[in-house]
């Protein structure tokens, strides 16, 4: 009966629960890239890729204005004042979502020839519709987060990835189907993955009619910073894959720069799944004045991702080949620069849990300009490296090891700005992370309580 009531507690508690979700997700996503590389011609799969990562920067722009601002008002307010925000959002998201679509719309269409010749004429001809039927689902993740209901979130996203997933397998045995259809049947998925959210009410749909312009102002004050902080962000993983698809080096570069910064997001799971779970918490004891508690809560998380993250970056270089041949086969080990990518992508993410806690904190303190003032340093020094990189040295490797400089760059302006607003103690990161694990030992193999 001990052992039983330590599981349920376990797989009850909100960490675990998040990092559970974001594991099953990415173990879709991880078999579903893995089957496209292998199907897909280099060319092909960079053009995939290059859908995708377009798509990521636009949902980025969109999110970026309501996203942050939502979870962080919806932790503190009200039954009533959740509708409103939620209406609120709903409209937000309605218009954005319309202005984007009409930019990639009418861009298509007074430049068809240079967007046909591009990497990206899929993500032109395809986004406008992606857009709109991906909304509901969107609005769904933002609301649930807000809540930590991060079971509800899970069945979310393994309806919309398994169905996906499954097309797949099918498409690779049976009907040998090409990118376009591909990206069809994922922009279907996502179509299914929103009905099913408006039917659970997990949208808030229903409450559209009681937004308001008093809140919009209050969401979109606040948004303006966090909008450009996520832009940046998404710069910072993405603007390598965009720069190198519009450089000579070509889709193919794009395809082999994709394997090891795809092994990457597997090193990133656990620190999605503790920010989940942090900025909710880390935004109702700011928003509640427990500055000590807030400060507590900064220690714990990046401690405990940093000193989580040591083992699991050795494995990473260790086994590099190993992981490499898994996830895309044979033929991006045709070079050993697959390799070398990975080993400094892994590298890399040993500095991205302070710098990551770091800006999440920002946020959560309403210090969003501070965060915003640490992603466009980082991103635009990242932009000018890659530049460099690609079009003088023409360097893949170079690339990624711009990403690591820029990285720790930003932990620094990062943590000093935390440290401005709650007097930190940089030791007390590693205790903290240190304590988090010995109590967790003594919960799960001890009992202590």
């Amino acid at each position: 009966m001990k052992l039983l009531n330590i599981i349920n507690k376990t797989i009850r508690e909100k960490n675990f629960l998040s990092l559970s979700g974001n594991l099953s997700v990415a173990a879709f996503r991880f078999v579903s890239f893995m089957i496209l590389a292998r199907y897909l011609d280099k060319d092909n799969f960079g053009q995939w890729m290059l859908f995708l990562t377009a798509n990521g920067l636009l949902e980025m722009i969109r999110s970026g204005v309501t996203k942050v601002a939502m979870i962080r008002f919806l932790s503190g307010a009200t039954d009533d004042e959740r509708k409103v925000l939620v209406g609120t959002n709903w409209v937000i998201g309605l218009i954005l979502t319309s202005v984007l679509s009409a930019v990639v719309f009418f861009t298509n269409l007074f430049f068809p020839e240079a967007i046909d010749r591009s990497g990206y004429y899929y993500f032109f001809a395809w986004y406008p519709l992606l857009g709109f039927f991906n909304l509901p689902y969107i609005n769904s993740l933002v609301i649930l987060n807000s809540q930590q209901r991060f079971g509800s979130i899970l069945f979310l996203n393994i309806l919309q990835n398994s169905i996906f997933l499954f097309f797949l397998f099918l498409n690779s045995l049976v009907f040998k189907y090409g990118v376009s259809v591909i990206i069809v049947v994922y922009i279907f998925t996502y179509l299914v993955a929103s009905f099913v959210s408006i039917f659970l009410g997990y949208d808030g749909l229903r409450h559209i009619f009681k937004s308001s312009t008093k809140v919009a102002k209050k969401i979109l004050n606040f948004g303006k910073f966090t909008l450009g902080t996520l832009i940046g962000t998404n710069l910072l993983k993405n603007a390598d894959t965009i720069i190198i698809g519009l450089s000579p080096l070509g889709t193919e570069a794009v395809a082999l720069y994709s394997i090891p910064l795809k092994l990457t997001e597997l090193l990133e799971l656990p620190l999605r799944s503790f920010v989940a779970t942090a900025f909710p918490r880390l935004s109702r004891a700011s928003i509640h004045g427990k500055v000590d508690e807030v400060k507590s809560l900064f220690y714990t998380y990046s401690g405990a991702i940093t000193l989580l993250f040591i083992p699991m970056v050795a494995i990473c270089m260790i086994l590099a080949p190993y992981l490499i041949q898994i996830l895309g086969g044979a033929k991006y080990l045709e070079t050993n620069e697959t390799v070398i990518l990975f080993q400094v992508f892994a590298i890399y993410a040993l500095f991205t849990p302070i710098d990551r806690i770091s800006g999440v904190t920002l946020d959560s303190i309403n210090r969003p300009r501070n965060n915003f003032y640490k992603i466009i340093v980082m991103a635009t020094l990242n932009i000018i490296g890659d530049l460099v990189a690609v079009y003088v040295f023409e360097s893949l490797i170079l690339v990624a090891v711009v990403t690591i400089i820029f990285t720790i760059i930003g932990l620094i302006i990062g943590y000093k700005f935390v440290d401005h607003h709650l007097n930190l103690k940089f030791i007390n990161i590693f205790k903290a992370g240190f304590d988090f694990y010995t109590k967790g030992y003594n919960k799960l193999i001890k009992g202590n309580h």
